[in-house]
């Protein structure tokens, strides 16, 4: 092997990439064969990155969209000696990527999962897999360090994000979404690189792909850039340092490469994309490197010492340096706090409390606003947006200093997606992957448009606030289109994101104080667009009893009829707006002498987290009937009310109406919720 050292490193993430996989009888080995010599110029000659401090806050991101090629970022992140981190924040001697692992790809519990995966792995800057999610979350991370850069200064925060993307990320819709908004806010720090090599699963990208990219890009305001030979390290750099010249505008680095490159019979073909090389083909291709093609995970003496010498000593500077300058700014405190997801102290001092009114009401979205703006002002981390409603979401800040953030005001707190509800919340999956506390929000039908980026903040744990309104048929004359009917059971369905449904103002509060203590693990606050009555909490619970996910609101079963024996003959289940109806059900039915007693539900999540003895002390064992009131599906109550319970909920979609007149028109109002409730206890 008498290659040079860079081409040996090259080959060695190639041979590393091709055994894993090989291993693994499994996996992508096309990408990383194609695309070595891309990641190897970036990291080596341009990524401000320290391989010993890999949560260095202004460290440049790079972002694996084209997840499938995962063996390229942990060879990457092997060679370069990457730490690994522990959950408090603590860097390690441990490497983050070990041989071991790389010889365990996609193996049970091991580091290298099939696709990269956040919190897994460490310098794995976010879960990529479904494909164009990469490269949408990599415009959050821009937005990020464009407001840190703004609130902290430019010497603290000017980190740039690279994402590598494929044809498959192209193609997506949330590519367009996400490229769109980002050319509009002209974010110079957002470098995509397109591996334009025509292959896809099924072959030929000509089989469904014919888009002219370099226009599309420029259509969006974009500097368009082309490297025609994936193996030039004098093109790339070239194109790297233009990307890094540019001014008020994102970059798309159009690199033509060979999927399989330098396998001779697997080049250029679908099958060097979805499956190993074979072993015959492993030696050929070895053979066309200068590769002992017996050798397996071979590193060559001196590439880890060169990548230690270039990427390990330059990172080491920068990242010293930049602690130097934090240390004498006067915001170390604040950003460690940001850092940590922490909260800065007195953060809840102006939350609201509400007084009753069970007459004129309030909106919880309107209540959802009013304890946004005291957090907000607050948390100065905290950013506000939505899908072209920030009004009607009722998400806007009103306090002095929370303009838009916009071209030439990146300090805003407001965002503005547009139409854009995919590239919203990867948006704020990217925001909060960079420490930020974001939210975005549309109306609860409209939760299908950000599902999957929905589902990976759930899977990355990150604790992005998804905030939904006009959250069910109560919205009324928009009708059908507008109302949802299967949307809470279906987030309800994600795991580690807890829905919370408040039935009044006073639970907006509470669900508020929950959704941004946490550190971890994302929301969904799901809220009314009509009034619902603000209920007097000196004759019912206090709205303390969110934080348990659920609570006795209402009970009389100890008075009902002067014994005091304590026996329900009836409890009565709900959610948001119906909480209020089941109250009114509750006091019809105890002036009949019935038993019963409300249970305001608003998280199911968390209620299921508590131990069993409170459980059964909110929802006792015994004969007492069970009536759930939603205005959504049924499906899932059934754990609530059992196989004889009642629910009262929607199977079909609804109607267009005044409110009071669909809610009607499918049973919901306090007598027909009374009028079945006497119907459960025959």
């Amino acid at each position: 092997m008498a290659q040079d050292i860079d081409q040996l490193a090259i080959d060695t993430i190639r041979t590393l990439s091709i055994d894993a996989v090989e291993k693994a009888n499994s996996g992508h080995p096309g990408t990383p064969m194609a695309l070595a010599p891309v990641a190897y110029e970036l990291w080596q000659n341009h990524l401000r990155y320290d391989p010993a401090d890999p949560v260095w806050p202004n460290r440049d991101r790079f972002v694996l969209s084209a997840g499938h090629a995962s063996m390229l970022l942990y060879s990457m992140l092997f060679l370069a000696g990457v730490r690994k981190v522990d959950e408090d924040y603590t860097v390690t001697d441990e490497p983050a990527c070990s041989l071991h692992e790389i010889e365990n790809f996609r193996q049970l519990h091991s580091r290298t999962p099939g696709h990269p995966e956040y919190r897994w792995t460490s310098g794995v800057e976010t879960t990529t897999g479904p494909l164009g999610q990469g490269i949408a979350t990599s415009v959050g991370m821009a937005i990020a360090s464009k407001w840190q850069g703004e609130r902290f200064g430019a010497e603290l925060f000017d980190f740039d994000v690279y994402a590598l993307a494929g044809d498959g990320c192209l193609m997506e819709g949330v590519s367009h979404e996400s490229a769109s908004l980002a050319g509009h806010l002209k974010l110079d720090n957002l470098c995509w690189m397109y591996d334009n090599n025509h292959i896809t699963i099924d072959g030929d990208t000509a089989l469904a792909y014919g888009d002219d990219v370099l226009s599309r890009f420029e259509g969006y305001g974009w500097n368009v850039l082309r490297v025609g030979d994936a193996n030039d390290a004098g093109l790339l750099s070239r194109a790297f340092e233009e990307f890094k010249a540019e001014t008020g505008r994102p970059t798309l680095i159009v690199i033509d490469s060979h999927i399989g490159w330098g396998s001779p019979n697997k080049q250029d073909t679908e099958s060097a994309h979805g499956e190993p090389l074979g072993e015959d083909e492993v030696k050929l291709t070895k053979e066309a490197y200068g590769w002992p093609e017996d050798a397996q995970f071979l590193v060559p003496d001196g590439v880890r010492e060169r990548f230690q010498e270039v990427i390990g000593k330059r990172g080491a500077e920068l990242s010293a340096a930049w602690k130097e300058t934090l240390a004498a700014s006067g915001h170390a405190a604040e950003i460690e706090t940001m850092q940590h997801r922490e909260l800065p102290d007195g953060w809840d001092a102006a939350i609201p409390s509400f007084e009753a009114d069970e007459d004129k009401g309030l909106a919880t979205r309107k209540a959802s606003n009013k304890v946004q703006n005291a957090i907000g002002e607050a948390v100065p981390w905290l950013i506000a947006g939505s899908a072209d409603l920030t009004d009607s979401t009722s998400v806007r800040l009103t306090f002095d200093g929370a303009e838009n953030f916009e071209p030439g005001s990146f300090s805003g707190r407001q965002l503005h997606f547009g139409i854009r509800e995919h590239a919203a919340v990867t948006a704020c999956n990217g925001m909060a992957l960079s420490k930020l506390r974001p939210m975005w929000s549309t109306y609860l039908t409209f939760s299908d448009y950000g599902r999957p980026g929905i589902r990976l903040s759930a899977l990355m744990e990150i604790p992005v606030i998804h905030l939904f309104t006009h959250d069910s048929i109560g919205l009324g004359e928009d009708g059908p289109t507008h109302q949802p009917i299967e949307q809470l059971a279906s987030l309800r369905a994600i795991p580690n994101l807890d829905v919370i449904r408040p039935a009044d103002a006073n639970e907006v509060a509470e669900a508020w104080r929950l959704a941004i203590e946490r550190t971890k693990d994302p929301v969904a606050m799901v809220l009314t667009r009509q009034n619902v009555p603000i209920l007097d909490r000196s004759k019912y619970a206090s709205a303390e009893g969110v934080r348990r996910g659920g609570y006795v609101l209402a009970d009389n079963s100890s008075i009902a009829d002067g014994v005091g024996d304590g026996e329900l003959d009836l409890i009565l289940i709900a959610t948001g707006s119906e909480v209020s109806l089941a109250v009114g059900a509750h006091e019809t039915l105890a002036a009949e002498g019935v038993r019963s007693r409300v249970v305001s539900l608003p998280c199911w999540e968390i209620f299921d987290r508590q131990d069993a003895s409170y459980r059964d002390e909110v929802l006792p064992p015994g004969p007492a009937a069970r009536v759930a009131i939603e205005e959504a599906s049924t499906m899932g109550w059934e754990r609530y009310v059992g196989s004889d319970g009642t629910i009262i909920g929607m199977h079909t979609f609804g109607q267009s109406a005044p409110f009071k007149d669909v809610e009607k028109e499918f049973g919901f109002t306090h007598d027909k919720i009374a009028e079945v409730a006497r119907e459960a206890l025959r």
